[in-house]
């Protein structure tokens, strides 16, 4: 299994020097929350590090070079959950052969690490059982394709769209 960070949420630590979240240069987070996983074979590769509204196409290409170069079919990929939706679109245009999993989370392990934690564990678990190549969004409990679940901005949480 290939794991990519590119930030996001998830990976934001409370910055006391300049007052703010900022998002961690390092995939620190991951490596903690992995080490509980006893039998899993996964590559961890960081890039990017970047909050998702301030991602662009320029990095979704950087992504996308990096799944086309990898050797794994099956992908997690921890993203800002504000675009997640914007980069499983333009993956899903490019790459058919592979299964895609994209979590993030809404609130950073920093400061709560239920949700990154519970979001990563079930993202790798339905790698396990997933068959069917292509882009899903893994949030709350819950695996779909992209097409079927989106972030409702207004309300703050993802929703199934039938």
């Amino acid at each position: 299994m290939f794991i990519i960070n590119t930030g996001g949420t998830f990976n934001k630590y409370y910055d006391p020097i300049l007052g703010n979240l900022s998002v961690k240069q390092d995939d620190g987070i991951i490596k903690t929350i992995l080490s509980s996983f006893y039998n899993l074979d996964y590559e961890l590769k960081g890039i990017i590090y970047k909050d998702s509204l301030e991602m662009n196409d320029s990095d979704r290409k950087k992504i996308l070079k990096i799944i086309n170069n990898t050797k794994y079919e099956k992908i997690v990929i921890i993203h800002g959950t504000d675009t997640i939706d914007t980069t499983a679109i333009f993956l899903e245009k490019y790459i058919k052969n592979k299964i895609i999993i994209i979590t993030g989370s809404m609130k950073p392990f920093n400061i709560d690490k239920t949700e990154a934690t519970s979001n990563l564990s079930l993202s790798i678990g339905a790698l396990s059982y997933l068959d069917k190549k292509g882009v899903y969004i893994a949030m709350g409990g819950i695996v779909k394709e992209h097409t079927q679940y989106k972030k409702n901005k207004r309300l703050g949480k993802f929703e199934i769209i039938q």
